[in-house]
């Protein structure tokens, strides 16, 4: 009896689904600081340069995914300063392991995970950050009982969007951490794998159908949370 008959997938694929939602997991908590120290800096500073600074954050969303999987091979590789030294110090390596496929979503993710958590920084009310101050609230304070609770919707959209865009990551990651099944195979590199051989049209389909299925689950808590986020805001405002 065919997985398909069933609607279970297959050992393989489930293996596939855990490497890719693992990687991905890995990859999001990974930029989590990274996207909300680039976007609180973006949102509430001004400094020479912010331009520049706001175009290389959103750079690898213009760039070819595959110059990206490039310069990461550049910079991580165990013969490179900054890869070797991890190796050496942390013991951690990326080449050819999962660890790599997870760095290379997490730099495909950044961007949007700063976009999205700009977009809500931006948003909250500094009259109330104010009315904090005030009221005598420092400015640890002032973030944990008045801006995080404001911009926490958003911030979860995005580690949604970029948990999204983590799952479907292909080409960054095929270029730095190869297509090895059970070490850095996800989805989309199984899909693509699956392409290669004669008859696995069926196979591919499923891959495929589960890859839209967590693709639209993701953009709709993603759009539910974004929307929940505003009525908030506004229930503050008024």
């Amino acid at each position: 009896m065919n997985s398909l008959a069933t609607g279970w997938l297959s050992p393989a694929e489930w293996e596939v689904l855990i490497l890719s939602l693992k990687v991905s997991g890995v990859a999001i908590v990974a930029a989590l600081p990274a996207s909300f120290a680039l976007a609180w800096v973006l949102a509430r500073w001004r400094f020479p340069g912010k331009v520049l600074v706001d175009a290389l954050v959103h750079l690898p969303l213009v760039l070819p995914p595959v110059v990206t999987g490039w310069l990461l091979l550049i910079a991580f590789s165990p013969n490179a300063p900054l890869g070797g030294f991890l190796e050496r110090t942390f013991g951690v390596t990326f080449l050819f392991r999962w660890t790599g496929a997870a760095l290379a979503a997490a730099v495909m993710a950044l961007p949007l995970m700063v976009r999205a958590m700009r977009l809500s920084l931006e948003a909250v009310d500094r009259r109330l950050e104010s009315a904090a101050r005030t009221l005598g609230a420092g400015p640890w304070r002032t973030f944990a009982t008045v801006t995080l609770p404001l911009s926490a919707n958003g911030i979860l959209a995005a580690l949604v969007l970029g948990l999204a865009r983590s799952v479907g990551e292909f080409g960054a990651t095929i270029t730095f951490a190869s297509n090895i099944p059970g070490e850095t195979q996800t989805l989309p590199l199984a899909i693509y794998s699956a392409l290669q051989m004669p008859g696995s049209d069926i196979q591919v389909a499923r891959l495929a159908g589960l890859s839209v299925l967590l693709s639209v689950g993701a953009l709709v808590l993603s759009e539910w949370l974004a929307r929940r986020s505003g009525q908030e805001k506004g229930r503050h405002v008024v």
